[in-house]
């Protein structure tokens, strides 16, 4: 009885130790036609602050925590205007303090964070303007309604996409 019950407590310990602490997510939805795949994993803020601090302004960010974020579309888009070929990016952010920010679609989708990020594997930069939001979003989200949105803490951005 006594090896059941360590047992027991090895396996909870383990199980709380190895806990996915940002979930991993998808959001998928059709807009104008295309299909849209969105791969992330959300970190949730916890009491920290997150722009400017955990996220440094000016910096490149993986828009998630773990593996980068990955955006899948199925036809040649326009994003806010700008034309991007169909396929699978990986997803970035430059939060900027005062002013615009910088979304970024690179043709690498597969690292893990922003360590190995190449400003010359970009296929997309946009400048887009934040929304500060009155409420916070406690866990990082993306949604695919009439355009992309993506909010985490008290920041909203949304992207507009359209068939090419």
């Amino acid at each position: 009885m006594k090896k059941i019950k360590l047992l027991l407590v090895f396996v909870l310990i383990t199980t709380l130790s190895f806990a996915q602490k940002s979930p991993k997510q998808q959001a998928t939805g059709t807009i104008d036609g295309v299909s849209i795949t969105i791969d992330y994993s959300a970190p949730s803020v916890k009491g920290r602050t997150i722009w400017g601090d955990l996220v440094k302004y000016d910096k490149v960010w993986r828009a998630g925590a773990d593996k980068n974020t990955t955006f899948s579309f199925d036809k040649d888009v326009t994003i806010n205007g700008k034309d991007l070929p169909a396929g699978k990016y990986g997803f970035f952010i430059i939060p900027n303090e005062k002013g615009d920010w910088t979304i970024i679609f690179n043709t690498k989708n597969d690292s893990w964070g922003a360590m190995k990020y190449k400003e010359k594997e970009d296929a997309l930069r946009v400048n887009i303007t934040p929304t500060i939001t009155g409420e916070n979003q406690e866990q990082l989200f993306f949604g695919v309604m009439d355009s992309i949105l993506f909010s985490w803490e008290k920041v909203s951005l949304n992207i507009k996409v359209a068939a090419k």
